[in-house]
């Protein structure tokens, strides 16, 4: 449990002039941990729906004066508009909607280069940026556009634009997508929904400078790129931090009786490309398919939190063991002699006690498809509809790595995130379309016939929820 002396930490730090807005959301999601002046603590510890989120970083208490916090463009926004602290570092649409509600739609946030459904919305009043940029507070959308790629072997035949937005066309559609944390960085093999900067022999450093450069000139419409210093400040800092729930409402500390939750714990865990790769691309040994262990220790849990715990251990073997056939996945079933494979949830989410994959695979799970199984919710998407080069069409409601290869066969293919700060950061999928983790038990158990009981999609939300 948290001492009396961290609860009463509140907010000090709001005096500093620079901190004023993040204050305010802090205050909004309930912060527990704040120091003074220009640093806040380490770990920080927010309030989130399940418990309570811990972020630690490997370099010391977080510094307010890096780059990451400060303005570098002409707009107003910062790493920080899309990478908030209390959301696990991505932002959540209730984060979004009380900032929203705080400057009558003024927050930098808000900017129609990206933030609005359609970047000519009309933005000129209150009701109006309510209408502009509803897919932000809805979803924590943010809009990505790029030009269909030279010698595409396929075409847009038609958009079902519910914005009518004269910048959205059959050559430059626009995807929208959640910001991805920008956290626990050390586990990725690939940088951004559709895998734009892939990394490569374990320099992951030079693709986030990349995404910190294109992100400063795109999202924050600087006029120049930020400099080799504040680039280098920037991913510094993102690299050293590590996001994790810490406390369970049910299950209580999640570093007790022998378990190994929270961020310090995971701030050890070995990494590598291809570490436990489920294709057999491991360099150093087999595909092991207990992937989590953080909560082993409590199968056999004892005490006044007993039933929880050994509700979270169930999910974390769940997750592990789930005999699971997986049929018609793109970038998976269609590579040779993979047809079907009688996997795991970890099958895809290998990368040891983070669940992302450990090597660049992009995949068509069935959360760009239009129509969209029940469990998600798509509304206020475009659909694309897709004539490939073979006579194969399809509707999508995001185009996926297509847009970067050119290639029909990656039309809908996004890559899966890493699976930590879960609880923090509601809703899931790149485009938000599932609203709680229930859901995505939802649309798992749906989308691959598990048969799932009342009890197990029980215990899996459990498990998930103390990621």
């Amino acid at each position: 449990m948290l001492s009396r002396a961290t609860r009463n930490k509140k907010y000090a730090f709001c005096s500093h002039a620079s901190a004023l807005w993040l204050c305010a959301i802090l205050v909004f999601t309930g912060t527990i941990a704040v120091s003074a002046g220009n640093n806040l603590p380490n770990p920080l510890i927010t309030f989130d729906q399940s418990g309570f989120l811990s972020t630690y970083s490997t370099a010391g208490d977080i510094d307010l004066t890096n780059p990451f916090f400060r303005s570098l463009g002409t707009n107003g926004r910062s790493c920080v508009s899309c990478h908030q602290p209390t959301d696990a570092w991505t932002v959540t649409p209730p984060n979004i909607e009380a900032r929203f509600n705080i400057s009558g739609g003024n927050d930098p946030i808000f900017r129609p280069v990206d933030g609005a459904n359609c970047p000519s919305a009309d933005v000129s009043t209150f009701q109006a940026r309510k209408g502009a940029y509803s897919l932000l507070l809805k979803k924590g959308l943010i809009r990505i556009s790029l030009p269909v790629p030279s010698g595409a072997d396929f075409t847009i035949q038609n958009i079902r634009d519910p914005y009518d937005c004269p910048e959205t066309t059959s050559s430059q559609p626009a995807m929208y997508r959640r910001p991805l944390p920008s956290t626990n960085l050390d586990f990725l093999a690939t940088v951004m929904w559709d895998g734009r900067e892939t990394v490569k022999e374990q320099a992951i450093s030079a693709d986030l400078a990349q995404q910190a450069i294109d992100a400063t000139l795109g999202h924050a419409q600087a006029s120049a790129p930020p400099s080799a210093e504040e680039v280098s400040e920037i991913v510094s800092f993102e690299t050293a931090l590590y996001t994790t729930q810490v406390h369970d409402a049910n299950a209580g500390n999640l570093t007790a009786q022998g378990a190994t939750g929270g961020p310090e714990n995971l701030s050890k865990q070995p990494f590598y490309l291809g570490i436990n790769d489920a294709l057999g691309q491991d360099p150093n040994g087999s595909f092991n398919p207990v992937v989590f262990t953080p909560y082993s220790a409590w199968a056999n849990a004892t005490g006044s939190r007993a039933a929880a715990r050994q509700s979270v251990a169930r999910g974390e073997a769940l997750f592990n063991t789930l005999p699971i056939t997986i049929t018609g996945v793109a970038g998976l079933n269609d590579l040779p002699g993979l047809e079907k494979i009688n996997g795991t949830c970890t099958t895809c989410h290998d990368t040891p006690n983070a669940g992302n994959h450990s090597l660049s695979l992009a995949l068509k799970i069935g959360t760009t498809d239009y129509p969209a199984l029940p469990a998600l919710d798509v509304s206020g998407l475009p659909v694309y509809t897709v004539a490939c080069s073979d006579g194969s069409q399809l509707r999508v409601t995001d185009m996926g790595r297509a847009m970067l290869t050119a290639k029909c066969a990656d039309v809908g293919k996004l890559k899966g995130p890493i699976l930590r700060g879960l609880a923090a950061r509601a809703p899931y999928f790149h485009n938000g379309a599932a609203k709680s983790l229930m859901d995505v038990m939802e649309f798992y158990n749906e989308r691959f016939n598990l048969n799932l009981t009342a009890q197990e999609k029980a215990d899996l939300v459990a498990f998930l929820q103390t990621l």
